[in-house]
């Protein structure tokens, strides 16, 4: 699985179009062979700051989603940044649920 993640400090006046392009961005994604999710979330310590994660099944569905046209209205939404945004891509060998807890409060 592949984590992405795009952090983007985005002017007040942009604010209300960035929300309403990412929003259709979302809805879009989730459609997408090999999306297992996709949201978009607003900082509530810095109001100018928007987060994006998606999360693919492999790379390749990732990739095709990166050459798509809806991928290039997330580009545009990272072109009103303040600053450059943050963007990662992280690969996940495992997931584990909450096992992990209860696991760890056994042993507390």
């Amino acid at each position: 699985m592949i984590l992405s993640t795009i952090r983007m400090k985005i002017p007040p006046q942009k604010k209300g179009e960035a929300l309403k392009i990412l929003r259709s961005f979302v809805e879009q994604c989730r459609g997408f062979s090999g999306c297992l999710s996709c949201h978009f979330y607003e900082d509530l310590q810095e109001i100018d700051v928007l987060m994006v994660t998606e999360v693919w099944r492999d790379e390749e569905d990732m990739n095709l989603h990166l050459r798509s046209d809806e991928y290039r209205n997330l580009l545009l939404v990272m072109e009103m940044a303040l600053i450059q945004p943050e963007i990662r891509f992280d690969t996940i060998s495992s997931s584990k649920a909450i096992e992990v807890i209860e696991k760890a409060r056994i042993h507390a």
